[in-house]
């Protein structure tokens, strides 16, 4: 029987639900959910499947160990114990970096060293040296302290997993690749969904949308730290990589109208939208947000959009006018949903009704709510 490993994905606050689903499709088990971060368990192929399929995850590390500790004798020797060898070899690169919150080993430079002393110091009594040359493969191991309990993982993602690799170029102020792709989910995004973003930037929204109906795993076109592991030597990540390949739904009907009122924008959208492989799916156009409609003939249809706001692009005033009249064009109507991100606490009073659902999230560090505007379904029952 194969071994588990015990795996840990940061997510972004407000997308654990998500991740957790996710997670659990590709088959990890045993989760756990804290707050921004899911533990879960399986077998080592796990790990090519987290990184190139989870949509909403940060990154994926191993755990190695998880222990309370709350003085720098406690923390060198607990970390000693690990059996760090199963994975790192002699002659690998073993750098650290990591938090600390709330925690009495709050200098993180310290526990860095002590960290990294107390591997070399098992490396020592295991290989029999001194000295390590650390010119092989990189094993990043990155600690957590919370409430001095002490997580040591080994990183195997390398670059966020939000880096899918179609977006080089972005405008001013773009909503992460993750937290677009969380907000599709939450949006019942399917094959054969119509979206539109009126306010597109660089299509960040409309291609996770497009990417999430057509079944296209975000991580198939990028490499990954753990490739270069002895460990990964067995072509896993080219079989899973090949399976995600065969499993990407051609079929599927998804059309996406994104448009924006910067040229710039537009250019950007098609640009980045090629680089993805769904350009296909996904229509731009230069209009302003206040000329919005929405395609006749194509039925129900899902709006997904990030409005610019004060804190990013525009003066208060100016994207509190965007909301008023984002609100004039997108009224109640049986086929349509909205999805609208935004930190203003007056975003409902502006937009001219209240949301059906809210869901709190973080777009980078700015605390954000989706608005979700949606049909309410008929009550059925008896009538008495």
């Amino acid at each position: 029987m194969e071994k588990k490993v015990k795996l840990c994905c940061p997510c972004m606050f407000g997308l654990e639900s998500v991740l957790s689903y996710e997670i659990k499709k590709i088959g990890g088990e045993s989760l756990m959910v804290t707050d921004g971060r899911i533990f879960f368990e399986g077998p080592l192929e796990l790990v090519a499947k987290a990184n190139i399929w989870l949509r909403t995850a940060e990154r994926v590390g191993i755990v190695m160990g998880q222990f309370r500790a709350e003085s720098f004798t406690e923390l060198f020797d607990r970390t000693a114990l690990i059996p760090w060898e199963e994975f790192i070899g002699v002659d690998d690169r073993f750098p650290v970096k990591g938090s600390s919150l709330r925690s009495k080993l709050h200098s993180v430079p310290d526990c860095q060293k002590i960290i990294k002393r107390a591997i070399v110091r098992r490396f020592e009594n295991v290989y029999h040296k001194q000295a390590f040359a650390e010119t092989g493969a990189l094993y990043q191991v990155q600690f957590s302290i919370q409430k001095d309990i002490v997580t040591l993982v080994l990183d195997t993602t390398g670059a966020s997993l939000h880096k899918r690799g179609y977006r080089a170029n972005a405008n001013t102020a773009p909503i992460k690749e993750t937290l677009a792709a969380g907000i599709a989910d939450l949006a019942r995004i399917r094959e054969n969904s119509v979206v539109y973003d009126p306010m597109c930037g660089s299509g960040t929204l409309v291609i996770e949308a497009a990417l999430k109906a057509m079944n296209i795993a975000p991580g198939i076109r990028r490499k990954f730290t753990a490739q270069t592991w002895s460990c990964f030597q067995n072509g896993v990540f080219d079989q899973v990589r090949k399976q995600a390949v065969s499993q990407v739904n051609r079929n599927a009907t998804f059309m996406a109208y994104a448009s924006d009122i910067d040229p710039e924008a537009v250019r950007l959208t098609m640009e980045n939208a090629a680089k993805a492989g769904v350009a296909s799916r996904i229509q731009v156009k230069k209009a302003d947000v206040a000329d919005f409609s929405p395609k006749e003939g194509v039925g129900s249809g899902i709006v997904l959009t990030n409005p610019p706001y004060g804190e990013r692009l525009l003066d208060i005033k100016q994207a509190e006018e965007i909301y008023r009249v984002l609100g004039r064009v997108c009224p109640p109507r049986e086929d349509l949903s909205y999805y609208i991100i935004s930190p203003s606490d007056q975003f409902e009073e502006l937009f001219g009704r209240d949301a059906v659902r809210r869901r709190k999230l973080y777009n980078g560090m700015i605390k954000c709510q989706l608005f979700m505007y949606y049909p309410k379904p008929a009550r059925t029952g008896a009538v008495l």
